[in-house]
């Protein structure tokens, strides 16, 4: 089998949801990404969603000129080797950004998926056919705001709320009490401040979340401190998370546990290159006994691959989703199926398993590559 044709779809979906999409800048806009789809000699086409940032055209260019070429012709079976390779390729001239392959690697997994009539979480060595489910903020004006959201989360039958503050100290500690006073004091709470503190300020702030029963804090440093991070995971009983974005995969994961840097690791398909490496991180971790979470990836159809790792893996606690809901569920036929019980299940159907939307996705293409 050989990859024949790839096509990169440079997306904007401006509907009344996306308008809604909050950044940590303040700005309100429509939503841009990209769909990426090979296309065999067999006849079997693969599809993915892309992360794009704010910019669909410069991530598309960079998918275009940094992968493209030399994807085509490639058995998409051999998603290792093609894996090392998109990692020499990176170090040795594209320097492109760190979501640049991911989709790709999702879509020869979706290959594999289709041709072998099976969902991708049981190619991996399935585990559990549902994971329980957080859901994550997106940045809200006051500590009022978060806990208002809390209690939606909860009303929604979801097990756990995150929070990413933004502002002050006091500010970020004013929306972790009003949250917790607002939920009681067994649902799950989770604070991710982003890297917005110093070493003091998370030493601090960690010990105020202790007393407010918070089940784990986020970044609250930049994933390349690793001093200060082994100093907070010494210092604290609560688990210090990390690995979110730093460079080097698992590779760098690997120091970090090596270093205690960190009580629980964080990857995702993508910003980490894909399902494949994602897994190697699971492994690696699962080794020395250690959890690691799934990071959001935004769009329900990138959560969906999200969604297949988790459910091979035994050593990752939740599946996380932004919210709400709504303002990024769009690009599949079907909604992720997450029950009253806060449990996401994976589906059944080959590849991916829920169809991508292809009216809305011709509606929000803007060029292909």
């Amino acid at each position: 089998m050989k990859i024949e044709k790839i096509d990169i779809r440079l997306c904007r979906h401006d509907g009344a949801a996306a308008g809604k999409a909050t950044l940590n800048t303040g700005v309100s806009s429509g939503l841009e990404f990209l769909v990426i789809s090979l296309h065999t000699d067999e006849g079997i086409s693969g599809h993915s969603f892309g992360f794009a940032g704010k910019g669909a055209k410069m991530a598309g260019h960079a998918a275009a000129t940094c992968v493209k070429p030399w994807l085509l012709g490639k058995d998409p079976w051999m998603r290792e080797a093609l894996w090392q390779q998109s990692r020499k390729q990176q170090r040795w001239w594209n320097h492109d950004p760190i979501y640049t392959y991911g989709p790709f690697d999702i879509a020869m997994w979706d290959i594999a998926g289709r041709q072998t009539g099976q969902p991708i979480y049981r190619l991996l060595g399935g585990y559990r056919d549902k994971v329980p489910t957080y859901a994550s903020s997106m940045s809200l004006p006051t500590p009022e705001a978060y806990a208002a959201e809390a209690l939606d989360v909860q009303a929604a039958g979801l097990v756990g709320y995150k929070l990413h503050p933004q502002g002050s100290f006091d500010e970020h500690l004013a929306a972790y009490r009003a949250c917790r006073e607002a939920v009681g004091d067994d649902f799950i709470l989770m604070a991710d401040p982003v890297a917005q503190h110093s070493y003091d300020e998370a030493l601090r702030m960690g010990r105020e979340l202790e007393k407010l029963n918070y089940h784990w804090f986020e970044e609250p440093l930049y994933d390349t401190d690793l001093y200060h991070l082994k100093k907070l995971t010494d210092k604290l009983d609560i688990p210090i998370v990390g690995t979110e974005v730093i460079a080097g995969s698992h590779y760098s994961i690997a120091q970090c546990i090596e270093q205690k840097a960190v009580d629980r690791v964080r990857t995702d398909v993508s910003w980490r290159g894909g399902i494949t490496p994602v897994m190697k991180a699971a492994h690696l971790s699962e080794s020395f006994s250690m959890q690691c979470e799934l990071h959001t990836t935004i769009y329900h159809p990138l959560e969906l691959a999200n969604l297949h790792c988790a459910c091979a893996m035994k050593n990752t606690e939740f599946f996380e989703i932004l919210w709400p809901l709504e303002t990024f569920n769009f690009g599949l036929k079907e909604d992720l199926h997450i029950d009253n019980e806060g449990f996401a299940h994976v589906p059944e159907a080959p590849g991916l398993g829920i169809e991508l939307d292809w009216d809305l996705i011709d509606n929000a293409t803007m060029e292909i590559l």
